[in-house]
Parts: structure tokens; C-alpha cells; sequence
């Protein structure tokens, strides 16, 4: 059983992650992945630089970031463009992953920011969102990137808003720090190895 786990900028999903990977749950990181396949994912490089320019990947085989935002920064046309071409890599590098996992497991999560903008949720059979209070959201992420709140808006506001993302997902896990994460975790835990297939 394939779970999605999304949430907003500094919610804490990675947090939640963890928790489930003690579990003994593998999970797919899809941000840290998608860096990953920009390099070494043939259809998504020639993809690359057949819309960005041969000056899409450096000499030696890594991704020139710095042309590809100068692109892609403050222009939603040719943001879209990049997604459309990393989001199927990403699905297909997830399919490989399940498909190679060396043990039986009662479930994998995929975490991904973009779970519902891209439309990867329709390909889990269940998706979780975390969910955090703004000012809780807005004082980690300016703690953990060392960034202004200005720019941690910024950031949110190219994101679905949790009330959009509530209508989409299947179980939320509330993480205001009232609520035991890991409580929360064990009852969905517990839930989803009792899912019959």
C-alpha cells in the first residue's frame, strides 16, 4: 500500500517521517530524489536541455542552478514547463524504488511538498497532511533556513493552503505541539496495517 504524507513549509512532515521510518516504514523522500534524478535520469536531462538550452548542465554533468532559476524564477510559464518534466521522473523513480525494495512491508509513504499540486496523490492509495499553525510554521522555518518571514511567505504562497489540502486528504496529524506526534503516528500506523488489500 502505497501512503502519500504532505504538508506545508514547516509542518514538520520530515519530522513525522522519522518517526515512521523507527517503525520500520520505508520512505520515499521525493524533493531530496528529484535533486537527484536532474543528474542522472537520461529522459529528464535530454527533457531538460532540449527546453532550457545545452546550458542547462554544467561540463562536468551537474545542473547549472543558477541558469535554470534565472529561467524558471518569477515566471510561472516556464516554472510549469520544469514541473512537467521532473514530476513524471519523480513518479517513475518511486515506481523503481517500490519495485526494488528488498523487504516486505505493509506500506511505503512517499513524501513529497508538492502532493497534491502535482497530482502524485492519485497514485497513493491514502494520503496524510500535517498540519501546523502559521506562526508555528513561520518560526521554524525562519529558525531552520535562517531566512525572513517575508520569504517564508513567499514560499507558502506557491503552495496549496492547508484548508485546499484538508479537502484532499485522507487522515491529518495535527502538529501544534499540544498533540503527541507520536500517538498520532501510531494510531495511523496501527490503522493502515489493519487496511485490507
Amino acid at each position: 500500500m502505497k501512503i502519500g504524507i504532505t504538508g506545508g513549509i514547516g509542518s514538520g512532515k520530515t519530522t513525522i517521517c522519522r518517526i515512521f521510518e523507527t517503525l520500520g516504514i520505508p520512505v520515499f523522500y521525493a524533493d531530496t530524489v528529484a535533486k537527484q534524478i536532474m543528474v542522472d535520469d537520461e529522459i529528464l536531462i535530454k527533457g531538460v536541455k532540449d527546453t532550457f538550452g545545452q546550458e542547462s548542465y554544467l561540463p562536468d554533468g551537474g545542473l547549472n542552478n543558477k541558469h535554470i532559476a534565472n529561467i524558471v524564477f518569477n515566471n510561472e510559464a516556464e516554472l510549469l514547463k520544469l514541473n512537467q518534466l521532473v514530476h513524471p521522473a519523480v513518479f517513475r523513480a518511486f515506481d523503481t524504488w517500490v519495485a526494488n525494495l528488498k523487504t516486505e512491508v505493509p506500506y511505503v509513504l512517499k513524501e513529497a511538498a508538492l502532493l497534491f499540486e502535482s497530482g502524485s496523490y492519485k497514485m497513493c492509495d491514502k494520503n496524510i497532511l500535517v498540519t501546523a499553525p502559521l506562526e508555528l510554521k513561520l518560526d521554524r522555518v525562519i529558525k531552520r533556513d535562517q531566512v525572513t518571514a517575508e520569504q517564508v511567505k513567499a514560499r507558502m504562497d506557491k503552495q496549496l493552503t492547508d484548508e485546499q489540502k484538508i479537502k484532499l486528504a485522507d487522515y491529518l496529524i495535527h502538529n501544534d505541539e499540544s498533540n503527541s506526534l507520536i500517538q498520532q503516528v501510531l494510531e495511523l500506523h496501527h490503522l493502515f496495517l489493519n487496511i485490507k488489500h
